[in-house]
Parts: C-alpha cells; sequence; structure tokens
C-alpha cells in the first residue's frame, strides 16, 4: 500500500471549501463530521492511503433537473429539482425529498453527507442520499401540488428503484406528496414496489413512520439522561417547531411525565407555562396539518400562553431542549444561553439545527448533547424497516415497531458511547455518533477497492 502524506484538518478543509464554492452548509457539515475523524485515523494509514474522507466528502453524483409545471391559472411554472446521492458503501442511497424555497445543491449535500453517516448508525443496510427543489407548497391548491409533483418524478424516476435509491418526505413533503409521486412513479414505470417510503398505510406504508423521528429524539434523549440516573419525567422541556417532528417529540416528552413549555415555526414561537398537553398538541397538529394555520393563533385557542413573533424559543428556561425546525435556527449565543439556564440535555430533532459555534459551546459545557445525525435518526430507521417490509410483502404490528424503534435508538446510543466516552464522566455524542458511522461507511469502502 502507498504511504502517502498526511494532510491536516485545515489542510483537509481548505480543499472542501475550493471545491465547493458559495457552498456554506455543506462545508459546515463536513468540518463538524472532519473535526472529529481526524483525531480517529491519524494512526489509521489504510484511511489515508485510500482518501476515505476526501472520497464520502465528494457526492457519487448530483443529478440536477427542470421541473416544469402549470399552475391554476394556466401558467407555465419553472422550478429546479435535485437528487443528491452521497455515497452507497453499506446499501441503497436513502434520504428524503424537501419542497422549500432554501432548498440548493449546498443545502441537500450537507444533508445527503449527514444522512450517509445517520443511516450507518442505525444498523441497516442503507446508504446515504437527498434531493429536493425549490419549490413551495405553501398557498398552492392540492392538484398544483399535484401536478408539480408529478412533473418533478418524471424526471426523478429514472434515478431512483428499490435496490438503487430509496427517497421519501421531508420539509415540505409529507404523505400526500408522496402518495402523488409514488403514483406518477408506477404509471410512468408499471412497477409495483418500495421505491418510496412514508407512504399511506393502505399501499405498502410503515406504522409508526409519523412518529418515528420526534419519538427517536426522545428515546435518545432517555438514554443520554440514564447515564446520569435521571429520566424525562418531572423535566421542563423547550422545543422549536410545530410540524410532524416537534409535535411528535412533545408528545412522548408529555407521555414520559415531562412538561412541554414551547413550539415554534417561522413566525415566532409560543410559550405555555402551564404545559402544552396532549389535548393542546392535538389542536397544533389538527391546526397545521388541516388548516395550514401558523402558530401565532394557539394563544388564541389558550389564552395562558404568550406568543414572542420573530423569535426562538431558546432563552425559555428548561432542563431539556430538543431543536426540531430546521438547520441553523440554535446559535452559538442561544446555546449559551440555555447553558446559563441550567439546560442539561439537548437533543436534535433536525438536521443540524445548531450551528458550529453552538456545538462548541454545548461540547465545552460538557452537557448531554446529541446531533442530529444520532437522535433523529428514528425516522430513517423506520423508513428502513418500511423498505424491508415492502420487500417481504408484508407488515410489522405497532408493538413489534415500537420494539424494534427502542432497540435501534439504544443501540445508537451504546456506539456513541463507545466512540465517544472521554472518561469523568463525559461522553462526546457528538464525537462518538461521528466516529461510528464513518467506521462503518469507510470499512465498507476499502473492501471495495478504489471505486
Amino acid at each position: 500500500m502507498a504511504v502517502t502524506d498526511h494532510v491536516d484538518l485545515n489542510g483537509f478543509m481548505e480543499g472542501v471549501k475550493k471545491r465547493n464554492p458559495h457552498q456554506p452548509e455543506f462545508v459546515q457539515a463536513v468540518q463538524e463530521v472532519a473535526e472529529d475523524i481526524f483525531d480517529f485515523i491519524q494512526d489509521k494509514e489504510e484511511y489515508h492511503a485510500q482518501q476515505i474522507l476526501r472520497r464520502i466528502a465528494e457526492p457519487d453524483r448530483v443529478v440536477s433537473f427542470r421541473v416544469c409545471w402549470e399552475d391554476d391559472n394556466g401558467n407555465i411554472r419553472v422550478q429546479r429539482g435535485w437528487r443528491v446521492q452521497n455515497n452507497n458503501a453499506i446499501g441503497p442511497y436513502k434520504g428524503g425529498i424537501r419542497f422549500h424555497p432554501s432548498v440548493n445543491e449546498s443545502v441537500l449535500k450537507f444533508l445527503a453527507f449527514e444522512q450517509t453517516f445517520k443511516n450507518a448508525l442505525t444498523g441497516l443496510p442503507m446508504g446515504g442520499g437527498k434531493g429536493g427543489a425549490n419549490f413551495n407548497p405553501k398557498g398552492k391548491s392540492v392538484r398544483e401540488i399535484m401536478r408539480f409533483c408529478q412533473s418533478f418524478m418524471t424526471e426523478l424516476y429514472r434515478h431512483i428503484g428499490p435496490d438503487v435509491d430509496v427517497p421519501a418526505g421531508d420539509i415540505g413533503v409529507g404523505g400526500r406528496e408522496i402518495g402523488f409521486m409514488f403514483g406518477q412513479y408506477k404509471r410512468i414505470t408499471n412497477h409495483w414496489n418500495g421505491v418510496l417510503t412514508g407512504k399511506g398505510l393502505e399501499w405498502g406504508g410503515s406504522l409508526i413512520r409519523t412518529e418515528a423521528t420526534g419519538y427517536g429524539a426522545v428515546y435518545f434523549l432517555e438514554n443520554m439522561l440514564a447515564t446520569k440516573g435521571e429520566s424525562v419525567a418531572g423535566k421542563t422541556a423547550v422545543i422549536s417547531g410545530s410540524g410532524n417532528v416537534a409535535t411528535h417529540a412533545a408528545e412522548k416528552i408529555v407521555q414520559l411525565g415531562g412538561k412541554v413549555l414551547t413550539l415554534s415555526d417561522s413566525g415566532g414561537f409560543i410559550h405555555d407555562p402551564d404545559g402544552i398537553t396532549q389535548e393542546k398538541i392535538d389542536w397544533v397538529k389538527a391546526h397545521k396539518t388541516h388548516r395550514r394555520g401558523r402558530i401565532e393563533e394557539y394563544v388564541e385557542a389558550f389564552p395562558g400562553a404568550t406568543f414572542h413573533p420573530g423569535k426562538t424559543p431558546w432563552g425559555v428556561p428548561c432542563d431539556v431542549a430538543l431543536p426540531c425546525a430546521t438547520q441553523n435556527e440554535l446559535l452559538g449565543e442561544d446555546a449559551k444561553t440555555l447553558i446559563a439556564n441550567g439546560c442539561k440535555a439537548v437533543s436534535e430533532g433536525a438536521n443540524m439545527p445548531t450551528d458550529l459555534d453552538g456545538v462548541h459551546a454545548f461540547k465545552a459545557a460538557k452537557i448531554l448533547y446529541a446531533p442530529g445525525k444520532a437522535s433523529n435518526a428514528g425516522g430513517v430507521a423506520v423508513s428502513g424497516l418500511e423498505m424491508s417490509q415492502n420487500s417481504e410483502r408484508r407488515s410489522w404490528k405497532e408493538e413489534e415497531l415500537q420494539q424494534m424503534l427502542k432497540d435501534i435508538m439504544k443501540g445508537i446510543h451504546d456506539a456513541c458511547i463507545r466512540y465517544g466516552d472521554q472518561g469523568g464522566g463525559y461522553i462526546d455524542y457528538v464525537k462518538g455518533a461521528n466516529i461510528a458511522g464513518f467506521k462503518k461507511v469507510a470499512d465498507a469502502m476499502l473492501a471495495f477497492g478504489v471505486v
């Protein structure tokens, strides 16, 4: 094996920035992983010689395409769609589709890169990918959304398949949008197979898929607290977001005896000092899902709460925090405020919701801090189980799936401890998750040679 000159972390990151100009989200994601991986691979010549981290940080392919559709007024609209297939060393590419005006190549590359390690942590045979379009479903009619989804799939179908790439939902893509895309895939190919996950229960979907990401983030939180002899019961929780992940995280916190104080959306956050009960969570679910309402209207239904426009909830004192909205929503100063207010644990429900300054602050304070690639892996884990059920032409009972989800989250937690235990009772979950995910993917890549 050839011996290579080892580039240092700064040199590696300079190369990443040079190759990916104007892609700050992707560079940030690579930086966060590389900071931990460089220490781990320092004395492992095979990883250096085979340029493993360099190869993982270069997607297998980025497919970009035009999506033309017609709105209800007969106007022709043009959006841009992408599918980033980052790495399939351990299984078919797997990752969501996001419809949002903020979607661009950098965001999708960061998500696909993160997804590679997250999927590896689940223990299931899934590679990493992500896709989407800069289409905004808000304010669109159901027929406009259907036409867009059909046009999007007319291009995407040639790049995916049950043994190639299996997309799922994400921001702006729920069960309705998955249905429209699956129908178009079936129409074009005449194949009924598990090419998408997040499907309806009547046509190949899995029980608890909707709940899985939020529930999984709380199960991971439970595992972290247990290392300190504590539990969720009696803890106050600050949660951002009010969509699928946030509401189900809140639901599980309540079920375990905790008290949820906040939810949010892009307009601001609500603070309910009386606690957001199951009844209130059900109201939010219905309000956001069926009426497409804003979280500020919560205070009209529940007058004990207050709405704080244009702000995030991280200034509200709490025991635990779960950022469940979007990337880079929790900044360095927010992290310091949480720490100063006595927050004991943070479990990320969203993908990379904490910026690098925030990550460094949590690690310096040595609080229990779970990165999204570990704590929000429950969603993709149940998506992987949906793939298995589709392949076997069967469906598992809810009790079986709940236990599998708990076991997977426990397995991820154990892997983080294995590589992140720093001694003295401190576990660096970021380092543990990064190394555990990297090692599985890297060893598979070594086995395949230079491909």
